[in-house]
């Protein structure tokens, strides 16, 4: 395979899309922003709108599920990677890095568990709609990690000592080329700024573990949205177990690749945590065909001909329209008792 020896080192993308006001727009934020908007429209297009789900709904949700995410993942990173601010106010400046997914993934089961309380909500129901979608959003944000040329793997061939030479870097790339890496994202993973990760600084191709990642998500999100599509035997809520043996499974290979990881002591954090998911979610996804929980069909809610609603009894709202309908209403027998005195 022939290559250019002026594309074997090629320069790393701009994080940054565009300055505003002299604000640096990251191509990290835009792409976490495009998969929370690919997320909201699917879930509330595809199924919220047949469900009784109104736009005021989406909005709300939407914007405090999303800074919900944000800080818990902000939090999460912090906890278990101290060194990484100086002052208190560096706690809540994600701008320097430092998000971790997995404090993402408790802020919002606990932000949805609370707002469907407090909005009167059939949990289930939202549960079954957002926990494949937020699957999909999390494929959409590894590409954040492209463009900041983070969360990648080991160097490529497993060399441990540099500089290497044109003929190792071209390995490199048809070892890429194998495992099916296009090529724009090979040339990304020329790394030389390693920014104090503890791996041995060597100038080269690294593995795409945030593309790997990303693959493994998409497939997650088709597993969990495809099958209900033609079978009556997944019930609302399994979306959740699925969820969890699924990305458990997927982060416990991809973070024993990664050079990033956060610790405890000699442990690997996200492994730690994909243990826990992957045990939590064949037990909840067993246990509740053991004691019939709750075994009401995605299909029949989703698909079928049954009337169903995104609401608990007897707490629909009143529609917009309807409410100033009604308000007007109002006005009008009161203006007309008021000519009839």
């Amino acid at each position: 395979m022939f290559i250019l020896a002026d594309v074997l080192r090629p320069e790393p993308l701009n994080p940054v899309a565009f300055t505003i006001f002299g604000q640096e727009v990251r191509w990290y934020a835009i792409f976490i922003l495009l998969g929370v908007v690919a997320a909201a429209l699917i879930g509330y297009y595809g199924f919220g709108v047949r469900l009784g789900a109104n736009s005021d709904i989406v909005y709300e949700g939407l914007t405090f599920g999303l800074i919900s995410g944000v800080v818990g993942a902000r939090l999460y990173y912090v906890i278990f990677n101290p060194s990484s601010v100086s002052t208190f106010w560096d706690i809540f400046n994600p701008r320097g890095g430092g998000l971790a997914i997995h404090g993402a993934i408790y802020a919002t089961i606990i932000f949805v568990i609370i707002y469907c309380k407090v909005r009167k909500l059939n949990l289930l129901i939202i549960a079954e709609i957002v926990v494949p979608v937020f699957l999909l959003a999390q494929a959409f944000g590894r590409w954040g990690n492209f463009f900041n040329q983070e969360a990648f793997g080991g160097i490529v061939n497993s060399y441990t000592t540099g500089p290497l030479t044109d003929a190792q870097l071209i390995a490199q790339r048809e070892t890429l080329h194998r495992l099916l890496v296009p090529n724009f994202v090979i040339n990304q993973m020329y790394v030389t700024d390693f920014r104090g990760l503890d791996i041995q600084p060597i100038a080269g191709y690294y593995y795409p573990t945030f593309y790997f990642e990303s693959i493994a998500n998409f497939l997650g999100f088709l597993v969990m949205m495809v099958p209900r599509r033609f079978t009556r035997k997944l019930y609302l809520g399994d979306g959740l177990p699925i969820y969890l043996t699924w990305y458990g499974i997927t982060r416990f290979f991809i973070e024993g690749m990664r050079t990033d990881p956060l610790m405890l002591g000699n442990l690997r954090i996200a492994r730690l945590t994909s243990v826990v998911f992957v045990i939590a979610g064949i037990a909840i996804f067993v246990l509740r065909r053991v004691f019939k929980y709750k075994l009401i069909p995605s299909y029949d809610i989703f698909y079928g001909e049954q009337s169903a609603s995104i609401w608990l009894e007897g707490h629909p709202p009143v529609p917009k329209e309807k409410k100033k309908q009604a308000e007007n209403q109002d006005d009008s027998e009161q203006s007309n008792q008021q000519s009839d005195n």
